[in-house]
């Protein structure tokens, strides 16, 4: 395993020293303990709720720490970051209160809230720069001017007082709980927040089981630690756009292998539903990367029973944009919505056949679209439909078959999923 070297510990004193800096930046954040995911899941949960920080993330804690600690002559032209969103929020903020220029990059993919949000914190201070497909393409053309330009590089992650100024999270879950921590659950995209975190609670408290949490199509802290070391992803999902890195950083990678005791990826559409129970069931807003923790609970109920868990809610900047697209993720991931492509006779009533013989009494068609613009009956259809219940899905394949309708499920192909659906 690697060992973090000792110039790149983060130690106690380092995030003693950013909460003395953060004091009047950051907003001390509740602890609450949830009454309706304590009972579904047999423990005592509570949330963190940093989606209640005054940037509705954890990332200014790092962002000020870093900026604040850098010396005048070295801020004075500006600084420059790259983000997802949250970050950049940060340093937004950070700019304008320490009165300092910045330039933010980040991907064209961000949400449309998230950019607005950074020019609400930064105002005339803050300069958005969208570049790119992934938070990855906007950090090298970042880095790029930075280095160019002679600018202080506002890592987002990888970098000793981002995540002291994170594992003040971690300071303030210990002092405000009132219960012996069993078990925490922290987001897990670059790294940064699980490894100022740990480094706080594993000091003052050894025996908290502290798990990590990553989207399933952007596992790369996962990987690496198979690996035993750094691992860049070819490929990543970008829908949890806060936690969706293709690398980890080299710091908090070798954080993490010392600090904390597991790491678990969550499918992107238990994430969509955790989202919706999140908003309808108990009131919070919740972004994609700031529902990991809990998304997670479901895989973890065995290790939970009877125990305290907290769950860091990291952030709440969810575009309501986005919402149509999170159900649709959440029905599709629940089996309560397919898509099919089906060729359909060519023969008078082939079309009323399917209403009359193949649906259920209670599924719905959602989406019908021939996929011809000319002798539309005698191609095939794009079909949607949705069902009431996990369990009217085989008794739909068995009437399909039954009838004799040649169809391809385009759920179960990737590709074809995104270039149709």
């Amino acid at each position: 395993m690697t060992t973090p070297s000792p110039e790149a510990q983060v130690r106690l004193e380092d995030i003693l020293h950013a909460h003395r800096v953060l004091q009047n930046v950051v907003v001390p954040t509740p602890l609450q303990h949830n009454r309706g995911l304590s009972a579904k899941y047999g423990c005592n949960v509570y949330l963190k709720r940093e989606d209640q920080q005054i940037v509705r993330s954890f990332k200014i804690r790092g962002a000020y720490n870093l900026i604040s600690s850098l010396p005048d002559e070295e801020r004075r032209n500006g600084v420059v970051c790259a983000s997802a969103g949250n970050h950049a929020q940060g340093v937004a903020y950070s700019c304008k209160a320490l009165g300092i220029p910045g330039i933010v990059y980040m991907p064209t993919t961000t949400p449309r809230q998230k950019i607005n949000q950074v020019k609400l914190f930064g105002g005339d201070f803050v300069e958005v720069r969208l570049l790119g497909d992934t938070f990855d393409d906007a950090y090298s053309e970042a880095v790029r001017v930075s280095e160019r330009e002679g600018l202080p590089f506002v890592h987002p992650f990888d970098d000793p007082r981002i995540v002291a100024g994170n594992g003040t999270v971690g300071k303030e879950i210990v002092e405000a709980s009132k219960e012996p921590i069993d078990v925490l659950l922290v987001t897990v995209g670059g790294g940064g927040l699980a490894a100022g975190v740990a480094a706080y609670v594993k000091k003052v408290s050894p025996s908290t089981v502290i798990i990590g949490v990553e989207p399933e199509g952007a596992a790369s802290m996962l990987r690496s630690r198979e690996a035993r070391e750094v691992v860049a992803l070819s490929e990543i999902d970008k829908f949890v756009d806060g936690a969706a890195v293709k690398r980890v950083g080299d710091l908090t990678f070798a954080m993490s292998q010392e600090l904390l005791d597991d790491v678990i990826a969550v499918p992107e559409g238990r994430v969509c539903s955790t989202i919706l129970e999140l908003y309808n069931e108990h009131a919070i807003v919740a972004e994609p990367a700031g529902a990991l923790t809990v998304a997670a609970l479901p895989s973890l109920a065995d290790r939970l029973a009877g125990k305290n868990v907290v769950c860091i809610v990291s952030g709440g900047n969810n575009d309501i944009d986005r919402m149509q697209e999170i159900k649709e993720r959440s029905m599709i991931y629940e089996g309560l919505k397919h898509y099919f492509m089906i060729n359909f006779p060519q023969r008078a009533g082939a079309l009323r056949e399917f209403l009359d013989d193949v649906l259920g009494p209670n599924d719905d068609i959602v989406q019908f679209e021939y996929t011809k613009k000319h002798n539309k009956e005698n191609g095939p259809a794009l079909v949607g439909i949705e069902l009431k219940s996990r369990e009217d899905y085989e008794p739909l394949i068995e009437r399909m078959n039954r009838k004799g309708f040649v169809y391809m499920e385009i759920n179960k192909d990737p590709l074809l999923f995104n270039l149709l659906i």
